[in-house]
């Protein structure tokens, strides 16, 4: 599947965006371990959300869909998982690969998960690791270090442990074996990562204590379900923010999109650019704030990016390195090597494609140089398989002479299923 994008002449309108993937993933893994129904609205209808769906089910979790974007699910308790007859198999879900180990690690069930060839690629030892302290039975390749990973379900133990780098995926499976553990787990992390984990639990009734990058929860409380109200996704927003502010003449407003601080990284990051971007109607639902965001075209200058913004940001790079090209002087990103680390890498990934459309980057071990405003043009370029590659690369193309084709597009409907529609419907194009 491929993609072709010409040159947008502006981009106006009203739009929403899709549900949240990281709080979708997290309120059908929560409210599988609670007592009782919970409802779930604005879930997000993604191939890596429903891959945690159909692992959950494996388990023995009834989960009832009600429409597109809402779901029932029946809560089997803190131990009620079963055992599932096959291989849980993730997709390319990084966030189910990574979270699940932490809730399967604490059942009376055998299992063994694994994904595509992606996820077969991207480390899981620094979740591995910390579990097998808390007395996980964890084997998978090169020690545990890559998936295929089978986990023998047994009784844990509380632990204190440092995260190396700052993993909301990590924290959570922490959190979520802690919940099975005997004693009291606590997780220090060196830069605050996104917190809907925290959020979540305490919205489902259990005590969590957070004193700044440190969270400690208690063994054996039992959560109770709840409805579950998803805002819109500020990482597929994110691409919209960008074109509106790239493209001359552009305004656009993003209804109920979240903006939990710890995602908003790309809003302060473009604000300190000189973007004209404001928030509209702030509220909160289910312990998540959201609110409209309305962007109009601005001329932008350099940023650096780098220290505790990245965790903030991480997501949201290739489009920030998108609205790079288009801004004044030299924008540097630093502290971000866990680009490495992604659907693909990242850092490499970018800049190739990029340069082919005439971008000026600098390639860093663990960041890039971008240098600009540049004038792109249009190339066939391609996704290397990673969802957030691919979109950035369409936003890239909206300000490119001639026409961009992007190969390999479908992963798009990894986390945006219906991207390109929504982009067709605000764009006027040239």
């Amino acid at each position: 599947m491929q993609l072709t994008i010409k040159k947008a002449h502006s981009i106006n309108g009203n739009i929403a965006v899709p549900g949240d993937k990281s709080i979708s993933h997290r309120a059908m893994m929560v409210g599988s371990l609670a007592e009782g129904e919970t409802y779930v609205a604005g879930f997000l209808p993604a191939a890596d959300c429903l891959s945690t769906m159909h692992c959950l089910e494996s388990l023995g979790v009834k989960i009832d869909r009600l429409s597109e974007t809402e779901l029932k699910i029946h809560g089997v308790g803190l131990r009620g998982l079963k055992e599932p007859s096959d291989v849980l198999d993730t997709g390319n879900s990084g966030t189910t690969t990574r979270i699940m180990p932490g809730i399967l690690s604490g059942q009376d069930l055998f299992a063994v998960i694994t994904g595509d060839e992606s996820i077969r690629r991207r480390p899981m030892a620094r979740v591995v690791e910390p579990l097998r302290l808390m007395g996980a039975k964890i084997l998978g390749r090169e020690n545990g270090k890559y998936a295929p990973l089978a986990i023998k379900g047994t009784r844990l133990k509380g632990i204190k442990y440092d995260l190396p780098v700052a993993s909301a995926q990590v924290k959570t499976s922490l959190l979520l074996a802690g919940l099975l553990a005997e004693g009291e787990t606590a997780v220090t992390e060196p830069a605050k990562s996104r917190d809907h984990t925290e959020r979540m639990l305490k919205l489902f009734g259990a005590n969590l204590e957070i004193a700044g990058t440190t969270y400690k929860i208690k063994g054996g409380q039992e959560l109770k379900a709840q409805e579950v109200d998803v805002p819109g996704d500020i990482s597929s927003a994110a691409f919209f923010i960008v074109a509106a502010l790239i493209i001359g003449g552009s305004s656009l407003t993003i209804e109920n999109v979240g903006v939990n601080e710890t995602r908003t990284g790309l809003l302060d990051a473009l604000k300190a650019m000189g973007a004209d971007v404001e928030l509209l109607g702030y509220e909160e639902k289910s312990n998540e704030p959201r609110a409209a965001v309305k962007v109009s075209y601005s001329p932008l200058k350099l940023a650096t990016i780098e220290g505790k913004i990245v965790p903030r940001i991480i997501d949201e790079i290739p489009i920030f390195a998108v609205a790079a090209t288009q801004a004044e002087g030299k924008t540097t990103i630093k502290g971000a090597r866990e680009l490495r680390v992604k659907e693909s890498d990242r850092i490499a990934s970018l800049s190739a494609e990029l340069k082919k459309m005439g971008a000026d980057i600098e390639e860093l071990g663990d960041g890039m140089i971008i240098n600009g405003p540049t004038r792109l043009k249009g190339a066939r370029v391609k996704s290397h398989g990673d969802h957030r590659i691919a979109m950035s690369l369409a936003i890239a193309a909206l300000v490119a002479d001639g026409e961009t084709i992007i190969e390999d597009s479908g992963c798009v409907a990894i986390s945006y299923p219906s991207f390109e529609k929504t982009l067709i419907s605000v764009v006027k194009f040239q």
